[in-house]
């Protein structure tokens, strides 16, 4: 597969490397304008291993509990046994093998990942978790040729309480910003997201949905790396007025106890399900920290707690019991 590079002969992975590090300012500058308290940045690097990254980290602001919106551009070696975990969830990663032999190559295959990954977690139990990821990757062969490329991602919306209103909006801006390239995408990527966000231990999935893809090699690469630019511009236009309208809501002692609850959802499909986390903690060298910062602050797990039937707390479970068509345009 010939290494993809845009019109000026800029490889791929360096377009989407300066794509990532400007909307991480963009991104950051707009939930910026919700909170009385800045991002501060964490930059990390990966030693001899080859890159590095910088997460942009908000906690204890006035809106958003925690927060991180996090960038990294790593380079260097797979192992035999992360690739061969890999290969599950991507087919067209291959295991190089010695041509005399058969067997695999010891020391692996040479890859290069960059991506932007951020979660957003509100105070207030009115105003739905966020999480966004676009990433980029790549492997070459043993020779240096080039192996195989493929991009993934997506945004979806993680609320403890249902507004429909909230769902449409974000479902809405997603849907419009596939359909300039493919309208066959949005339907696809959403049922994708979920079938991937579901949890198989609880029936349920984590939120209300968005979009989700991997492994898309299935168009020219720099079509793609639009696709990608156009996902992240419709993120801040979909939830900065919803975390707006739900901000200074009221909210109960009860109602923050079932945000608690629901956060222990999160929790349980970013370290038990979540493809991202699973790869970057197979990854040498990783920044540990930046990885897990997608966790609240706050969670809890009650034993046997069910909602009231009927209840705002009931609406919740069954949208994430039965997913629905929220895009309406």
């Amino acid at each position: 597969m010939p290494a993809p590079t845009d019109k000026t002969n800029l490889p791929i992975r360096t377009k989407m490397e300066e794509l990532i590090k400007r909307k991480q300012k963009e991104i950051v500058a707009g939930l910026e304008t919700l909170d009385t308290v800045k991002f501060h940045a964490d930059s990390w690097e990966r030693g001899n291993d080859g890159g590095g990254g910088t997460s942009m980290v908000i906690q204890n602001g006035t809106t958003f509990e925690k927060g991180g919106v996090n960038v990294s551009v790593v380079y260097g070696k797979l192992t035999p046994e992360a690739i061969l975990a890999m290969k599950n969830d991507h087919a067209d990663l291959k295991l190089p093998t010695d041509e005399k032999t058969g067997l695999p190559v010891a020391d692996g295959v040479k890859f290069f990942a960059c991506g932007l990954s951020m979660v957003i977690h509100p105070h207030n139990p009115h105003a739905p978790t966020t999480h966004l990821n676009y990433r980029y990757f790549e492997t070459w062969n043993p020779d240096g040729t080039p192996q195989t490329w493929w991009f993934g991602g997506g945004s979806d919306l993680t609320p403890a309480y249902l507004y429909e209103e909230d769902a449409e909006l974000f479902h809405n801006n997603h849907k419009l910003a596939l359909d300039k390239h493919d309208k066959e995408l949005y339907p696809k990527w959403k049922a994708w997201a979920d079938k991937y966000y579901y949890i198989p231990h609880r029936n349920e999935t984590r939120g209300i949905g968005g979009t989700f893809f991997d492994d898309f090699n299935e168009k020219d690469p720099n079509e793609i790396l639009k696709i990608v630019e156009d996902s992240f511009d419709a993120f801040l236009p979909s939830y900065l007025p919803i975390v707006a309208r739900r901000k200074d809501m009221e909210f109960t002692p009860k109602q923050k106890e079932w945000q608690a609850i629901r956060r222990g959802r999160y929790v349980e499909f970013n370290l038990i399900i979540d493809r991202g986390t699973q790869f970057g903690l197979r990854t040498p060298g990783s920044r540990v920290e930046s990885i897990l910062m997608t966790l609240p602050v706050h969670a809890s797990w009650m034993y046997e707690y069910h909602p009231e039937k009927g209840s705002e707390e009931e609406k919740l479970i069954l949208a994430t019991t039965t997913p629905k068509a929220w895009a309406t345009k």
